[in-house]
């Protein structure tokens, strides 16, 4: 699977829409995914919204659990990547970050006037 990386400064302001949640690998035992280091892989939704566009929400995965990323706040995502994926009939893109990390409440602020608010 080839990894496409994305300019995260071209997608305008990025907030948490649903705070980070531990992977599932297996519903049924619960089990939760790890990456090849051990670290659990967290999921966090994400707002994306460029200029005057509709907003969109995008899934990241993300290794180990992003600290102080709540729902509604504003996020930077480190090192994302998208993969075309497909099983059978069904297929899409999936996203990655190497890390998702909160802006500092004086940063939102100040960026809060461009590229519009999701």
């Amino acid at each position: 699977m080839q990894s496409i990386p994305v300019d995260t400064t071209r997608l305008g302001v990025l907030r948490c829409a649903v705070g980070p949640e531990p992977k599932i690998t297996d519903f049924e035992s619960k089990e939760v995914k790890k990456d090849r280091d051990g670290n659990t892989i967290y999921t966090v939704a994400v707002t994306v919204r460029q200029d005057r566009r509709r907003v969109s929400v995008i899934e990241i995965a993300v290794p180990g659990e992003p600290k102080g990323v709540v729902e509604g706040s504003e996020v930077r995502v480190t090192g994302l990547e998208a993969f075309a994926w497909a099983m059978g009939d069904r297929h899409g893109i999936s996203f990655r970050a190497s890390a998702i990390s909160p802006v500092p409440a004086s940063s939102a602020t100040t960026s809060a006037g461009k590229g519009g608010g999701a």
